[in-house]
């Protein structure tokens, strides 16, 4: 069946579900986890005009912590892995579409199933916000679980 599972989250409870979900899973099969989360990189016109004299530090900043807040949703998942007696490689990424990375982490890795959340929105929110979940669907060609 599946060997190597893909759990992209960004933190939220919803993602924290899946995450429980796809660890269970990879559990009872007995396939190997990779957990991901993806950052978005430093936007210069993110940065206030009261904090422009700081400007040479801000990339610095934010990177610092970008990847403190990254290797803290992953050491969340490590810690439910350990929970369940089970072990868990993690992947920080850093990407503006985070669709992307998922996809092209799934592929480096070679994990033959993503299992990832999905917060449902329809109509106007689905639009006007986008969804991961469903760019990864659309762009991915390995099996993805939904969780919703």
């Amino acid at each position: 069946m599946y060997r190597h599972i893909l759990i992209p989250t960004d933190g939220s409870e919803l993602a924290r579900k899946a995450v429980i979900q796809g660890l269970s899973l990879a559990k009872a099969i007995g396939a190997k986890v990779t957990a991901l989360t993806v950052e978005d990189t430093f936007n210069i016109y993110d940065v206030p005009p009261s904090k422009a004299d700081r400007m040479s530090n801000a990339f610095e900043e934010y990177t610092k912590h970008s990847r403190a807040h990254a290797a803290a949703i992953l050491d969340e998942v490590v810690n439910e892995a350990k929970a369940a007696g089970m072990q868990c490689n993690t992947v920080q990424a850093m990407q503006d579409h985070p669709y992307e990375a998922i996809v092209a982490i799934a592929e480096a890795k070679g994990c033959d199933l993503i299992v990832m959340a999905s917060h449902g929105r329809t109509g106007i929110a689905a639009v006007a916000l986008g969804s991961v979940t469903a760019k990864v669907l659309t762009h991915t060609t390995v099996p993805v679980l939904v969780y919703h």
